[in-house]
């Protein structure tokens, strides 16, 4: 069991931080909630390793622990700007344009509600299809078509609105 588990953990953490990430806005945050999750998968890993495909049933518990009630207030506290950041640390200039874009793109999803957020995450960032994020949300698949829908109507009406773009 252990040599599985961290078999999994080694081949799927890149993954689940980059998920978690996409999905919180905040790359501390996402850190905690997958090392959280990682933690309590490795206490049922038993029967978490006996499903057929262990890696959904970890990224369903990412899901639900950052639409857990424990987390709303750290997402209501998703900055768009850096300047918290900057006391602690300098800030670093990002000459990539694709990563201005990339954190433009964050900025705008961070003020989706949190299950509009997750569909549009788990559809474009994941590619799941409509079924795999109906698994994951727990909800049907016409919900989740609404959910991405209606993310997508306020990201392009937002479309023109200024935001920051994180450093």
């Amino acid at each position: 069991m252990p040599a599985d588990y961290d078999q999994f953990v080694t081949e799927r953490l890149d993954r689940l931080l980059r998920y978690a990430t996409a999905l919180t806005c905040d790359k501390h945050l996402a850190q905690d909630i997958v090392q959280d999750v990682l933690l309590r998968a490795r206490q049922k890993w038993a029967r978490i390793g006996a499903v057929d495909v262990p890696h959904l049933y970890v990224k369903r518990m990412v899901t639900n622990e950052y639409l857990s009630w424990r987390r709303r207030r750290a997402a209501r506290d998703v900055s768009a700007t850096h300047v918290v950041l900057d006391d602690l640390a300098p800030a670093v200039a990002d000459p990539a344009v694709r990563h201005a874009e990339r954190d433009a793109m964050r900025a705008r999803i961070a003020v989706l509600p949190r299950k509009q957020r997750a569909a549009l995450v788990l559809r474009y960032y994941e590619d799941s299809s409509d079924a795999e994020i109906a698994g994951i949300l727990g909800c049907a698949e016409g919900t989740v078509r609404s959910h991405i829908s209606r993310a997508l109507h306020t990201l392009r009406v937002n479309e023109n609105a200024p935001s920051e773009v994180l450093r």
